[in-house]
């Protein structure tokens, strides 16, 4: 991701930095099955865990049989997998999330930053209106929002300094820095959407699966991003 649009001579690098974010957020959600399903359980029903990483294991099992005629084709795809495969609630949130991102750059070739708080606000806004929720309510929203306010801030500072393109690797670990404090930050809120909703009080406490989710996915992809960079 630079905080520019790419030359079209970068395009490959941009559409093959999409495809590796994806990725690990596909087999981070595989990985950490356990680790959020017993979150989830605190305050939910317990399959977060279960049906996020059943949906992205066939994501990462049709991985080569993905359209990338475009980055909005390879996301639409993607969005489609995890709409049918992934259960519960999280089908529809995380396979609006995909769409909305895929609709966000259009037929753009190559991407850059801004490209990417485009597509996060999509997403955002998505879940939003499929969730019936809002940043407060104590979802996902809560670490996926203001992460991608700290990556638009980021890539803001660096244009404002004078400078053309941000660090990949910075801005990945500004967002993952930004979605963990805002994922810690939901542990005294109360409840106001999903099952955690049901509990009342009781969701107080605990930290939102879905928030600590996208940190945890953040994390992973700024520490993968330093190493293969």
């Amino acid at each position: 991701m630079s905080a520019t649009s790419p030359t079209a001579g970068s395009e490959s690098t941009a559409n093959s930095d999409l495809e590796f974010v994806v990725r690990t957020i596909a087999q981070t959600a595989v990985d950490n099955e356990r680790e959020f399903g017993e979150l989830d359980a605190v305050v939910g029903d317990g399959d977060f865990g279960y049906s996020l990483a059943r949906g992205f294991e066939i994501v990462l099992a049709d991985w080569d049989t993905f359209d990338r005629s475009s980055p909005s084709a390879f996301l639409k795809k993607v969005a489609l997998v995890i709409s049918k495969r992934v259960g519960g609630t999280s089908g529809p949130l995380w396979g609006t999330a995909f769409l909305r991102a895929a609709g966000a750059i259009g037929d753009r070739a190559g991407l850059g930053g801004t490209d990417a708080v485009a597509m996060l606000r999509a997403a955002a806004e998505g879940i939003k209106v499929r969730g019936r929720s809002d940043l407060g309510d104590k979802t996902l929203l809560d670490a996926l929002i203001p992460m991608t306010d700290a990556l638009e801030e980021e890539i803001r500072a660096v244009r404002t300094g004078g400078g053309a393109v941000a660090d990949s690797a910075r801005l990945a670990r500004v967002a993952a820095s930004a979605a963990r404090t805002a994922a810690d930050a939901t542990t005294p809120m109360l409840a106001r959407r999903g099952r955690p909703s049901y509990t009342g009080e009781r969701s107080i406490g605990s930290p939102d699966a879905g928030a600590v989710a996208i940190a945890v996915i953040a994390e992973r992809i700024a520490d993968e991003w330093a190493r293969r960079t």
